[in-house]
């Protein structure tokens, strides 16, 4: 079980490697053998359905999103632990509500992400 101090300090870990976009920093967060869900997947990469497997795609999806989003901040608003997970709400690019739930190995690393936006369709 994920108490609520460690989900704390893995999503203020988090939000500060992604503000920082400084993509070795985010990359350091995942497991080699991270599979990666999410709507951004869909849209930005056409891929329709919405998954990555491995840190090399997932590094080059997250380096075409730091691009394609310059101005990228992500405002943590909870994170919620859970068993073997933890859950971050966040406000994310163009102000999207966003829950990512991230499944965490027994080296510390998220090694499962399933992303998900408010009105991801009509904002991204």
């Amino acid at each position: 079980m994920i108490t609520q101090a460690q989900a704390d300090q893995l999503a203020e870990a988090w939000l500060q490697a992604w503000n920082s976009r400084d993509l070795a920093r985010i990359m350091a967060h995942y497991a080699d053998a991270i599979e990666f869900r999410s709507p951004f997947i869909v849209n930005l990469l056409q891929r329709p359905d919405g998954r990555l497997l491995g840190k090399p795609a997932v590094q080059a999806y997250f380096a075409q999103g730091l691009a394609k989003f310059p101005d990228l901040h992500f405002t943590l608003l909870q994170a919620l632990p859970g068993v073997g997970s933890v859950t971050l709400l966040y406000l994310s690019v163009n102000d999207l509500l966003a829950a990512e739930t991230m499944e965490i190995d027994a080296a510390g690393k998220i090694c499962r992400v399933m992303a998900h936006y408010s009105a991801t369709a009509e904002r991204i």
